[in-house]
């Protein structure tokens, strides 16, 4: 007889739509009215902090903490997890990528979203191209990862979609936000520490100021009106979407 070696894999906790965010309350800011809008069609939805936002000018990690577990609960998604990167720090290595690898092993998601490919913030530029690059690796069989000692099955996402944040970007898909667009506001203001407060006594970023709520509005409104709804939000992709059914997406 044969002696075969068992290989015990690990059982995913399969997820629709797995958000990775540089820093705590980036998909907030770029991507919850969409997050919201695919819970309420039933789809079960996982945020990634890859950071815990600790060289940000105001609040601490513990506050940062706090506020994503609020907006957390506002938004109704299934999970959280915060992979502990070092903010500013983290770099597209073997160790990042395999722990990326990973979490999207772990969740399996159909759906991967991620930071900006171009942006002000040097984070979001690199953590969209560590994620874009480790959803691609995590298809590779030959590439082993394992959780608690069982072997993770290889996984790759059907598409990766980058959410715009601050720099000005066309997008190549707009979501229909208009229903969520009140309960978004309230997720990005469960970060208390981050925006305008009259009472705060911490120095003023560019986006504490009391303007920039209104500047994201706007930006909501001018996605909105390019697709005919109120507010939206929009999304590069890299390379093209593909549909077998054109009159389902108008």
């Amino acid at each position: 007889m044969t002696n075969l070696k068992a290989i015990h894999y690990y059982r995913s906790m399969k997820t629709d739509i797995l958000v990775f965010a540089a820093h705590p309350d980036d998909a907030e800011l770029a991507c919850s009215g969409t997050i919201m809008a695919h819970i309420a069609l039933g789809y079960k939805v996982v945020i990634i902090d890859l950071t815990r936002g600790e060289l940000g000018t105001r609040g601490t990690p513990q506050t940062r903490k706090e506020e994503a577990d609020a907006s957390s609960a506002i938004m109704g998604i299934h999970g959280r997890e915060n992979l502990g990167f070092r903010d500013g720090f983290f770099v597209k290595d073997e160790a990042h990528i395999l722990k990326v690898i990973e979490v999207i092993r772990k969740y399996q998601p159909s759906l991967v979203f991620a930071n900006a490919v171009i942006d002000r913030h040097i984070d979001h530029g690199r953590a969209a191209d560590l994620v874009h690059d480790a959803c691609f690796l995590s298809g590779l069989t030959k590439i082993k990862t394992s959780i608690n000692d069982s072997e993770q099955a290889a996984w790759r996402p059907k598409k990766v979609y980058h959410y715009i944040q601050d720099m000005i970007t066309n997008p190549d898909i707009i979501v229909d936000i208009t229903a969520f667009h009140d309960r978004k506001l309230e997720c990005i203001k469960a970060f208390k520490t981050q925006f305008y407060n009259p009472d705060s006594t911490e120095p003023l970023t560019p986006i504490s100021v009391p303007e920039f709520m209104d500047q994201l509005v706007g930006r909501s409104l001018e996605f909105g009106r390019r697709i005919g709804v109120t507010y939206a939000e929009g999304f590069t992709v890299k390379g093209n979407i593909g549909s077998t059914d054109l009159l389902n997406q108008l």
